[in-house]
């Protein structure tokens, strides 16, 4: 027999959820000792169609069904044992535009990488007939055109997805291990007649890590060449996520470091390269300034903006019908759009495909998972810059509302702070916004119209964006909390104690200056709350525009209408006078008329004042 800790670790699942197979009987055999459960041995997993988030859990679904491919991006196996959305008409198109080097900037968890080793399989010469795994996709249908190009290409294949390291040492050291394991799938090389001494000898450097920087910035350059040598067809080489180092780079100030061998290991692959028959490259931005693709005019970049290739990352709405059918949940259609649907890729409209399989394997709930699946340090610098303007339109976003911004897909990393603007291109380019309405400039900008694309990035942005904008992390989450809890209980002396605590813990004296910086202040607190309450500003209502209110979403919940005043240096008997007078604007311009026409039965009417760090509070 087995404790739940054992059979957790066994099956790679959590021991609470053991426990919970145990309790609803679905463990054979299963019996309580105290208060521990004994399991046999040969006990078998219950199915539940869970995945352990970063696990590979292969799990049974009813009536034989394929499980979900959570977190898989080899596509072998993801397409001989999971149900698998069929992106292999990406090779046809390729072929078709002959593009002698292609980079795909995509957001991240859109298939880039499931679609990178799509394109290895498909074209590397293999000593297994690799054929079998395309024969009944829609490329093999596309005729011996097509067909001919398969298991014909000696293939360099690299993912910097997982080179996420604090300094330049670690990160050169898991790139070199990088190189080294993909030299050592060509040890065919090795014994090559078709190779010099010097290059086997040099072969053999690389495998045995004995290789330096200088080395190694050349080392696509150099395999290329000995792959075309031995085979005589020159290699396709393939880069998924080329900017994950330079990311991290920028964020843990080795930047120069990381461009310098970049350029160099870049340039030697794909400019200027006889031996070389394609070249693909996927990632976030597009680095276009930064010397790594000098003087690369052979370079082909499809980004988010672009039609071509709009259909190949992430999931349309014909792939979500067939998936939600398939898995008899049809009827959830509407609810999957509300959360994960939004993403505008060229002309088409796409899913959040991670997103879309979480929530099927996890039975249909609803949340979001893309919070979870990684961290943007960059955005958090760019946020850091943000002017006040900026931060009101990014509370803007929030309600639902469009946003005017010039997007520029040439984002540079140095440059990202010196243009707070640039925060709309990042936010674009890295997936949470969407562009519903575009025009292309004469300096290859465009301008754009853009909003939040659904309920999974409004819960994001949230998390990620606002309270990055708000503090949160130095007011604690407890002070939010408080100014929560008092908004509900209606408790004003509650909610300014903890406007005030938020205040003096997380805002210089210096920052606060205008009416304007309050309004996004307050704008963002409510904004938390965004799962009870519709939150709008600046709107118009009886005979004016008021501040703030907040429109609840079920009737157990009052409604809220914020008026708010500013003034220098107040006393205290100043300040209680003005909100005062915000109390009094609201009933004399009738603000609540908006919510009275909604038939809200209870509204909560609040007058505050600031000046400096100090408030005042008044309600009806």
């Amino acid at each position: 027999m087995k404790s739940c800790k054992e059979i957790s670790a066994l099956w790679g699942i959590s021991e609470r959820r053991v426990t919970q197979f145990c309790k609803d009987g679905k463990i054979p055999g299963a019996v309580r000792a105290g208060k521990q459960w004994q399991i046999p041995d040969d006990a078998k997993r219950p199915s539940d169609s869970r995945i352990v988030t970063g696990q590979y859990v292969k799990t049974e679904t009813e009536e034989g069904k394929k499980p979900l491919p959570v977190g898989i991006s080899d596509y072998i196996r993801a397409q001989s044992e999971y149900y698998y959305v069929d992106k292999t008409l990406l090779i046809k198109e390729f072929l078709d535009r002959k593009s002698f080097v292609s980079l795909f900037t995509r957001p991240r968890r859109f298939g880039k990488t499931l679609n990178m080793d799509m394109l290895r399989v498909f074209f590397e010469i293999s000593d297994e007939d690799t054929s079998k795994y395309f024969t009944d996709k829609a490329i093999w249908k596309c005729g011996d055109e097509y067909r001919k190009h398969q298991g014909k290409y000696p293939v360099i294949y690299l993912t910097f997805k997982d080179v996420k390291y604090d300094s330049w040492e670690a990160t050169f050291t898991k790139i070199a291990g990088l190189l080294q394991e993909e030299f050592g799938r060509h040890s065919e090389l090795r014994t090559s007649d078709k190779l010099e001494k010097y290059e086997k000898d040099y072969f053999e450097k690389v495998l045995d890590g004995r290789a330096d920087v200088v080395e190694l910035s050349t080392s696509l350059q150099r395999l290329s060449k000995m792959l075309a040598e031995h085979y005589r067809k020159a290699p396709v080489i393939i880069i998924d996520e080329y900017d994950t180092p330079i990311q991290e780079g920028y964020s843990k100030e080795f930047y120069d470091e990381i461009i310098g061998f970049m350029r160099n290991f870049f340039s030697g692959a794909f400019k200027d390269n006889s031996y070389l028959s394609y070249g693909f490259l996927t990632g976030i931005l597009r680095i276009a300034q930064e010397s790594i693709f000098s003087g690369l005019n052979n370079l082909t970049v499809n980004s988010i903006m672009d039609e071509e290739y709009d259909g190949f990352f992430g999931f349309t709405e014909d792939e979500v019908n067939k998936m939600l059918a398939y898995y008899g949940a049809s009827d959830k259609e509407e609810e999957l759009r509300n959360w994960y649907d939004g993403y505008y890729f060229g002309n088409k409209e796409i899913y959040n495909p991670w997103s879309v399989i979480s929530y099927l394997s996890r039975g249909c709930l609803p949340q979001a998972y893309w919070v979870n699946t990684g961290k943007n340090e960059i955005l958090e610098d760019v946020l850091k810059t943000a002017t006040d303007d900026i931060q009101e339109k990014l509370f803007s976003l929030l309600q639902g509302e469009r946003v005017i911004a010039r997007i520029d897909q040439n984002v540079v990393y140095r440059s990202l702070t010196e243009d707070p603007a640039n925060i709309y291109s990042l936010l674009l380019v890295a997936g949470y916004l969407k562009t519903p309405k575009k025009e292309l400039q004469g300096d290859g900008a465009w301008l754009c119209e853009v909003s939040i694309p659904n309920r999974e990035i409004a819960a994001v942005y949230k998390s990620e964006i606002l309270s990055h904008l708000m503090q949160i992390g130095a007011m604690g989450r407890g002070t939010a909390n408080k100014i929560a809890e008092s908004l509900y209980a209606h408790d004003t002396k509650k909610l300014q104690d903890g406007i005030e605590e938020y205040m003096m813990k997380s805002i210089s004296f210096y920052d606060a200056g205008a009416e304007g910086f309050y309004h996004g202040l307050v704008l963002g607190l409510v904004a938390l709350m965004d799962n009870q309450y519709k939150i709008r500003s600046n709107r118009e209502s009886g005979d004016g525009r008021y501040d703030i209110s907040m429109l609840p979403r079920e009737n157990k919940y009052p409604g809220m209408i914020m008026e708010l005043k500013w003034g220098k240096d107040l006393s205290d008997e100043e300040l209680d006078t003005l909100s005062a007078e915000a109390l009094n604007q609201i009933n004399e311009n009738a603000y609540d008329t908006e919510m009275k026409e909604e038939r809200i039965p209870d509204i909560i009417k609040f007058g505050i004042a600031f000046s400096g760090k100090k408030l005042k509070i008044r309600t009806e």
